[in-house]
């Protein structure tokens, strides 16, 4: 999952160098997405930790 975050925002950047902002827009929209399901995966994680100590 990091793997892909991390090439949506190689994608995003290489796009917004090469002057293309509507790939760059949706790889960072992306990354962005993948970034909070991780995040969410992460914090249910912590919760079911600590729900069961």
């Amino acid at each position: 999952m990091i793997k892909w975050i991390l090439i949506l925002l190689i994608v995003a950047a290489a796009a917004s160098l090469l002057g293309m902002p509507a790939l760059a827009g949706a790889a960072a929209t992306g990354a962005r997405i993948l970034i909070a399901i991780v995040l969410v995966l992460f914090l249910l994680i912590l919760l079911g930790v600590f729900a069961v100590t």
